[in-house]
């Protein structure tokens, strides 16, 4: 199966979001007190540019590298791959976490009946 071409609205959104993760993520450094070289050290990157494209919205954090990243920013792992899984895949963050409130939900109502 070939894929499309993302349609400009979706892309727009897409780089919008990855912006956002990059804010999200300078913070994170920042309340760490860490220079994007540190963190780059710390997470076995060569080059802190890595760490600067990420921030700016280039690019994202590897799946396989979450772990040290969250390690190195002195977050909780599970919490911090959440945060970027709601950015980077939006609709996947959506159909497993905002779908669980509303299952909760559902169940809450049907209990009640």
């Amino acid at each position: 199966m070939s894929r499309t071409a993302m349609d400009p609205e979706r892309l727009a959104l897409t780089k919008s979001l990855r912006r956002e993760a990059g804010r999200w993520l300078r913070a994170r450094r920042e309340d760490a007190g860490l220079t994007q070289a540190e963190l780059a050290s710390r997470v076995g990157l060569r080059y802190y540019t890595f760490v600067s494209q990420v921030e700016g919205g280039q690019g994202r954090v590897p799946i396989e590298a979450q772990g040290a990243w969250a390690e190195a920013l002195g977050l909780d792992a599970a919490g911090f791959a959440r945060t970027l899984l709601r950015f980077y895949e939006p609709e996947l963050y959506r159909l497993l976490f905002e779908s669980e409130g509303a299952g909760v939900q559902e169940q809450r109502v049907a209990a009640r009946a």
